[in-house]
């Protein structure tokens, strides 16, 4: 069955399981989601008085949805089918934030057109790629806002999450309670200025329900790998964190001794960053398909 979830009256600015659902569906079930850009669709114009925004309003989730049968334990299955974007983009920037924000001197944003699969920065042309910054489920204890990501997920601000990309998000709530926004038309790895090119959009998705779960993190996969999204209070922890869990899982199921296992993973494995402006910095480990196939092991 096909669902659909509008963003008016169906926004939450944290992650939490007493967050009411605002829609139910059964494991297996396609949902098209649609939501603001990361301020609430507030910048109209580059003329917009920065001042006057509300930052309580800022990268707004749509959801959650109540997935049947997702109990503590599972894993929600999220398979990313394809991903729409409005043809306007937003960037912000100033005093204080991203890395560079102490040398910024005031509070400034740009309108950027997007068109034919590009956006226009002044005379330069920036190749879209389309991606979900801000996508998770209900964490084991209290709320967790939106602009921080975490073992639920929320703002991991990863660009491998874009259409054909299927993640695992470790189940907390009954329900896992799904929610999902914070779309970008283009960012590199890091979010430097502490945007993206923000955008509207729309994603429709397939929720599925799979049983136990090796990671306490989230998990993605797509064609060619698997990849750990793993956030902390550093890069250097967060890098720790999720070689050490990834390790672990291939050891255990391989037979590979640890030695052996980290030789591999040196020997094939990426860890790569996705943002380092947010409350927690996140990286991605990436191991390749052809590798998890040679071993003969599952990683889901």
């Amino acid at each position: 069955m096909m669902h659909s979830l509008t963003r008016e009256n169906h926004l939450i600015y944290e992650f939490n399981k007493l967050n009411t659902p605002v829609l139910k569906v059964k494991s297996g079930e396609t949902v098209t989601i649609e939501t603001y850009d990361c301020f609430e669709d507030q910048i109209t114009s580059e003329d917009t008085p920065i001042a006057e925004l509300d930052w309580d309003r800022i990268n707004p989730a749509t959801g959650p949805i109540f997935v049947e049968g997702a109990q503590p334990g599972d894993m929600l299955k999220v398979k990313i089918d394809k991903l729409e974007i409005s043809s306007q983009g937003v960037m912000l920037t100033g005093p204080n934030l991203g890395v560079l924000g102490h040398r910024l001197e005031k509070m400034e944003a740009k309108i950027l057109p997007v068109k034919d699969d590009h956006v226009q920065f002044d005379e330069i042309q920036i190749p879209l790629n389309k991606m979900i910054g801000v996508i998770g489920v209900a964490p084991a204890e209290g709320g967790v806002n939106c602009g921080t990501p975490g073992a639920h997920g929320g703002n991991m601000d990863n660009k491998m999450i874009t259409e054909g990309a299927t993640l695992y998000f470790p189940v907390s709530a009954e329900g896992a309670l799904f929610a999902l926004g914070d779309f970008h038309a283009a960012m590199g790895d890091g979010e430097v200025s502490v945007s993206g090119i923000e955008v509207a959009g729309k994603a429709t998705i397939t929720l599925e329900v799979v049983k136990n779960a090796n990671f306490s993190f989230p998990l993605l996969e797509n064609e060619d790998l698997f990849s750990l999204i793993v956030s902390a209070k550093t890069l250097d922890e967060a890098a720790k964190l999720g070689t050490e869990m990834m390790a672990d899982v291939i050891s255990a199921q391989s037979g590979k001794s640890m030695s052996e296992t980290v030789m591999l993973l040196s020997a094939a494995a990426q860890v790569e960053v996705c943002q380092i402006v947010d409350p927690l910095m996140t990286i991605r480990i990436n191991v390749p398909k052809w590798l998890v196939e040679q071993l003969k092991i599952s990683l889901i």
